[in-house]
């Protein structure tokens, strides 16, 4: 059981860097990677987003879900 835990909790953790990372910071983030830059995506890109601003927050709930077990478990 806590050796699942913690391969969970990894896994987590990668994937919240790798969705922090692909957000917006001051230059274009996810969304202009992809050619959402361009004038007629705009709807697009903002919906791409808002999608990986949900994903973020899913993520970080989970790997603070896993964080308190491990602290319970541990």
């Amino acid at each position: 059981m806590l050796a699942v835990l913690i391969a969970i909790h990894v896994l987590l953790s990668m994937i919240l860097i790798l969705l922090v990372l692909l957000h917006r910071g001051q230059g274009g983030g996810l969304s202009d990677m992809f050619g959402g830059g361009a004038v007629g995506a705009v709807q697009g890109s903002a919906i791409v987003e808002k999608n990986l601003d949900r994903f973020t927050v899913i993520a970080a709930i989970a790997f603070g879900v896993t964080n308190c077990l491990l602290v319970i478990y541990l």
